[in-house]
């Protein structure tokens, strides 16, 4: 998983090729550090998809130009281009089908 800050975003996100999720975090949120296991345990398992996390609190800017309201926000860019979100807890299973929808 790769941390990114707005410095970082364009290069790690817009400009990747392929598919990147995007978890918008913070550390004092119950939901985003049951979220991040789970984005762990599929970063190691699949080498489809690039995981990188934001934390909302060190990239307010960042979140602002995203809309990032509630989090965890899963934010799927492909190519460059917003795919899909998920905003909350959702389990391995339900993130992987996701995933396979969209890569």
């Amino acid at each position: 998983m790769v941390d990114v800050t707005k410095a970082t975003f364009d290069e790690e996100v817009l400009k990747a090729s392929g598919l990147v999720l995007v978890d918008f975090w913070a550390p004092w949120c119950g939901p985003c550090r049951m979220t991040g296991p789970v984005l762990e345990a599929i970063d190691s398992e699949r080498d489809d998809v690039k995981i990188c996390k934001v934390n909302v609190d060190d990239e307010g800017e960042l979140a602002g130009e995203y809309g990032i309201m509630s989090i965890p926000a899963l934010f799927f860019f492909k190519d460059g281009k917003k795919v899909g979100e998920s905003i909350g807890f959702s389990p391995k299973e339900e993130l992987s089908g996701v995933i396979d929808k969209l890569k």
